[in-house]
């Protein structure tokens, strides 16, 4: 599995503060999973937008996690970039983990964390702290291989077949 790491941060785009969770994700990934490409960028749409665009288009990556900007901030704007490219959400990836969360902090409900695809890569929106990635990809890692075939098409459904 191929995957691209987006972080979307002001501070750290200005390097004035370090990506924690950027690196936090490729790590817990790297046993199923070859990171092509690991950007940093400010909350900002366009640029968020383009760098998306530019994983599923270009580099054909099979997932892109995003980790920050999808909080109440003014300029948290993670969701609305993301919602801009993908052509399917794909809203169970998000609600699993916000249930999941709010079972840790009451804070998880003020997400507003997108999941869709793109062609046939999948793009999730993490949150910005790494302790709440770490959480978020317990969740989400046991479903990941199944989605990217699903999206590749080498699965066969007869019927709604949910079943491990």
């Amino acid at each position: 599995m191929k995957i691209a790491i987006l972080c979307a941060s002001d501070r750290c785009s200005k390097n004035e503060c370090e990506d924690k969770s950027g690196p936090l994700i490729k790590e817990i990934m790297s046993d199923m999973a070859h990171t092509q490409d690991y950007v940093v960028v400010p909350d900002e749409k366009e640029k968020i937008k383009n760098e998306l665009i530019r994983f599923c288009d270009e580099l054909k990556v099979d997932v892109v996690f995003t980790t920050g900007g999808t909080g109440l901030a003014p300029r948290d704007v993670t969701p609305e970039a993301t919602k801009s490219v993908i052509e399917k959400e794909v809203p169970g990836i998000p609600e699993a983990i916000r249930a999941y969360s709010l079972k840790i902090t009451d804070r998880a409900m003020l997400s507003r964390a997108v999941s869709g695809t793109r062609k046939s890569t999948l793009i999730i929106n993490l949150p910005g702290s790494p302790k709440a990635v770490r959480e978020a990809l317990e969740i989400v890692k046991p479903v990941l291989a199944h989605a990217v075939e699903t999206l590749a098409g080498n699965t066969i459904s007869c019927g709604g077949n949910y079943g491990k």
